[in-house]
């Protein structure tokens, strides 16, 4: 499970055995949600987030912190992902401690 980002207690991160289409995972404590990076054409075109089946959704704060994160870093992240799913390299995780917005 390759942690991507570290945000302000945020943890981002993809799991080991993920599936189409690009997306990430936001958790914090207990609660988690996911964005999913629509690409069209090499361009991302959409990010949709959603809550995750059987957990509690990160709350107001928290969600806040990963929809800027994901927002400033979604080309970085569909890079990551491709590195990591297609060309099985490792992807190096970053602690983040100052705003992005």
């Amino acid at each position: 499970m390759p942690k991507l980002y570290e945000y302000f207690g945020l943890i981002i991160m993809f799991y080991a055995n993920e599936h189409e289409p690009v997306h990430v995972h936001g958790k914090f404590q207990d609660r988690e949600s996911r964005a999913e990076i629509i690409v069209v054409n090499g361009e991302i075109a959409d990010i949709r987030y959603t809550n995750v089946a059987g957990r509690a959704p990160l709350g107001n704060t928290e969600m806040c912190y990963f929809e800027e994160l994901v927002s400033a870093r979604a080309t970085e992240i569909v890079s990551k992902w491709i590195d990591f799913f297609v060309l099985h390299k490792p992807v190096k995780s970053e602690r983040i401690t100052r705003r992005l917005k």
